[in-house]
């Protein structure tokens, strides 16, 4: 214990302190760059405004905005039950103190494949699972049990195989799974240069904390969507970076 500005401090406060700070700094993690953000934004500046109304004696206005911060919790949870529901699954499955499964000779045939389905323009989607399980995903589609290479991923996306309209699972050195269904994002709608792989992509990415490569069929483009959140134009040398920082390599 010791004094601080005249305030006694245990170790109580400071971890208490140090909860609040780390609960805080997740949250502000979890909702940046997404529409939960915007949201969030908009509740402060409600609150400043009632703040404003009761100091200035607006007394119609205060009890208006006082109903409504009464409700604050239902129409949270209403506004962002998706993202809440992403929230605890991604953190009900963290690891804090887990490494990465997936090795480099995997990741080397991984990047391989794309850059060659790149260059033929053949389009793919390829779904690495890390701590959010996708069992559900999975049993939607062809349960294959194949160790990753290059010649296998190539051959699944050629149009002529039966396997090639959906997507292939990788958890850790494995396919898991291809010709898996993906929920569709909401987002890139009226952006005709995004097909549906892309968002599929980006719809699976903002329910796991999975990462997706994706190729266009079109341009030939590769893509990462992680977070609910998309990079494009990747050549090998920025995917493979992207890959690894991803998977902490």
């Amino acid at each position: 214990m010791f004094e601080l500005f005249g305030i006694q401090v245990t170790w109580r406060v400071l971890l208490d302190i140090g909860l609040v700070a780390f609960i805080y700094y997740n949250l502000i993690v979890l909702v940046r760059g997404t529409r939960a953000a915007a949201v969030l934004y908009g509740l402060v500046v409600v609150l400043v405004v009632y703040y404003i109304s009761d100091l200035f004696n607006l007394y119609t206005l205060n009890a208006l905005l006082g109903e409504f911060l009464t409700s604050l919790f239902l129409v949270v949870v209403i506004l962002f039950r998706a993202d809440i529901r992403t929230a605890l699954s991604r953190v009900g499955t963290k690891r804090f103190w887990s490494k990465s499964k997936f090795r480099d000779d995997t990741l080397d045939q991984l990047t391989l494949a794309v850059m060659n389905m790149s260059s033929s323009s053949t389009g793919a989607i390829i779904v690495i699972e890390k701590n959010v399980p996708l069992g559900d995903i999975i049993e939607r589609g062809i349960e294959l049990d194949a160790k990753v290479n290059k010649e296998l991923i190539e051959t699944i996306f050629v149009t002529e195989t039966l396997l090639h309209d959906g997507a292939i699972i990788i958890r850790r050195d494995r396919i898991v799974a291809a010709a898996c269904i993906l929920p569709l994002s909401s987002k890139l709608r009226g952006q005709p240069m995004y097909g549906t792989r892309h968002r599929a992509a980006l719809g699976i990415s903002e329910g796991s904390d999975s990462i997706t490569v994706v190729v266009s069929e079109e341009r030939g483009e590769v893509s990462v969507a992680m977070n609910g959140r998309l990079t494009t134009s990747l050549d090998e040398i920025r995917l493979r970076r992207v890959l690894k920082n991803a998977l902490g390599r």
